[in-house]
């Protein structure tokens, strides 16, 4: 069983950073692979990056290739979602999500779900 619970979030301007948070309980979530989420208001939950067990693989939606960057750190028990040069369409409900088997891009394969954690970008 995992638990997870994501911070982080705020509003920031356009062009602005923030890192999201996502700390997990369990003394076997270093197996787990982790992928983070978002939903926005009307639209369905898409991917936005994951990563593998150990962090040696991480991969990331379109939108946010060379703007986001995951990671983690399996001895604190937490991964991290740093955005940069954030955009108005990055509003969202962020979630971090893990399973303990392959990486996946589908929110369907994933077990265990955070609350969320709200990022919003002005103009």
């Amino acid at each position: 069983q995992v638990q997870l619970v994501e911070s982080g979030g705020g509003l920031v301007q356009a062009g602005g950073s923030l890192r999201l948070s996502c700390a997990a309980s369990g003394r076997t979530f270093s197996s787990y692979v982790v992928g983070w989420f978002r939903q926005a208001p009307g639209k369905e939950r898409e991917f936005v990056a994951g990563i593998s067990w150990s962090g040696s693989n991480t991969y990331y939606a379109d939108s946010v290739k060379g703007r986001f960057t995951i990671s983690r750190d399996n001895v604190k028990n937490t991964v991290y979602l740093q955005m940069n040069s954030l955009k108005p369409e990055d509003t969202a409900l962020y979630y971090c999500a893990a399973r303990s088997t392959g990486p996946s891009s589908s929110h369907d394969d994933y077990n265990y779900w955070g609350q969320g954690t709200q990022v919003a970008v002005s103009s």
